[in-house]
């Protein structure tokens, strides 16, 4: 039986506990509402050169953190699936392997939403197709390119990229290309801290034509003076389409205050990355302790950690947790304390969110698509309002694509009346 005096507190608490939970309750059902009004896009999602074929149907449930079921259930509506090619050594032959990688990721998504399941999600190639896709109660596939060097040296490809659906392109990823250098050198490419000193003449060519096209300049992964030489070239606005707050998280990966404020002038958008190791820098014996843990059960690579068996799951799984009991990885709050910062910085107009999900994104209580609610309910516990979060999920991204598109027309307007 409890004490007297241990239940005359619990009796006079019970009412405002109620209240809390209460309120608790209201405030989860108000988050829902806006989750369920708002367009939500996701500038980032990476996918395997496996995708949309008989071992990898991203229309059903799947072991990646993006498929079609997943955005269903956490109210993911927009995904920017990207054609990513990572950086080898610069010769005739990698450049057309570089090519041929990117049109397999190309004909996976288009194999995606027009043969595998075109009821359910279809490919936009406008701003305006995406509210009318949205409108119908589908879900939006739209494709972005990470990593410059599938054009090579070519720059009649940017064309051919942008016929297929490609709307923006990050000019280089890791290791420097020819168009521009990178925050993130290659020592076994023979990388040096910089190669052109920011972005090269035949990029600012590239950035010009990007600008004709009305492909969008996005400078997530190139260094800090390619980024502020992006910035300066542009005539459209450009985005970051993955980093975070460099405040926050001293990684190369993310902006300074320097470059938010260059964005802003440019009239650009961050979409703030929820990527562990960009939102919250760990300690190295943390990263010691994960590839460890890794080179232990033949982890050592993203389709090892795909493919690995429920028993080593299970015991990769224990070990983590004990992991991140000592050093606590990053949450969805940690993650929105970046967003909170660049809102700050520069204003509510120039801000987005991305997951880089299946590139090793993700972060507690935004891990996959079915965890996006999540994000809104924390934007609606610090006080952002329905607007507010429209602009961040998808707003901004869509004004800074419409004023591509409108530099894009007026440039080739211009060409034909001359």
């Amino acid at each position: 039986m409890k004490p007297i005096r241990f239940l005359a507190l619990t009796l006079a608490l019970a009412p405002l506990a109620c209240a809390a939970g209460d309120d608790e309750v209201a405030l989860m059902d108000h988050a829902r509402e806006i989750h369920a009004r708002v367009p939500t896009i996701d500038t980032h999602v990476d996918i395997p050169f496996t995708f949309a074929t008989g071992e990898d149907n991203p229309c059903r449930l799947t072991d990646r953190q993006v498929d079609v079921p997943k955005m269903r259930e956490g109210g993911l509506d927009i995904g920017f699936f990207i054609v990513y090619v990572g950086q080898t050594e610069r010769t005739e032959e990698n450049y057309a392997k570089a090519k041929a990688d990117a049109m397999t990721k190309f004909e996976g998504i288009h194999r995606m939403a027009n043969e595998l399941c075109p009821d359910q999600i279809e490919l936009a190639y406008t701003a305006d197709d995406v509210e009318r896709i949205h409108a119908s109660g589908k879900l939006v596939a739209a494709i972005g390119i990470e990593n410059g060097y599938v054009i090579g040296k070519d720059l009649s490809l940017l064309r051919t990229y942008h016929e297929l659906g490609a709307r923006y392109i990050t000019l280089a990823h890791g290791g420097h290309n020819d168009i521009a250098d990178s925050a993130t050198p290659r020592d076994n490419l023979g990388d040096g801290e910089a190669e052109h000193g920011g972005v090269s003449e035949f990029g600012a060519e590239v950035i010009e034509e990007m600008n004709r096209l009305g492909i969008l300049v996005d400078v997530s992964h190139i260094s800090k003076d390619a980024m502020l030489d992006a910035v300066r070239l542009s005539r459209a606005p450009v985005i970051a389409s993955h980093s975070s707050v460099r405040a926050l998280a001293d990684h190369p990966r993310n902006m300074d205050d320097e470059q938010l404020d260059a964005l802003a002038e440019n009239g650009g958008v961050i979409q703030i990355v929820a990527f562990q190791s960009y939102v919250k820098v760990q300690p190295q014996e943390r990263r010691e302790a994960i590839m460890a843990l890794r080179e232990e059960l033949g982890l050592g690579s993203w389709e090892a950690m795909r493919t690995m068996s429920d028993e080593t799951r299970a015991e990769y799984e224990r070990r983590m947790a004990e992991i991140d009991e000592q050093w606590p990885p990053a949450n969805v709050s940690d993650f929105v304390d970046h967003i909170d910062y660049a809102v700050e910085r520069i204003g509510i107009d120039h801000v987005a969110i991305s997951s880089d999900f299946d590139g090793g994104g993700g972060v507690v209580g935004w891990n996959d698509a079915s965890e996006t609610f999540n994000v809104t309910l924390e934007l609606v516990r610090r006080g952002y309002t329905e607007e507010e979060i429209e602009k961040l999920w998808s707003a901004n991204t869509l004004r800074i694509w419409r004023e591509a598109e409108r530099v894009a027309a007026e440039m080739q307007g211009q060409v034909a009346t001359r």
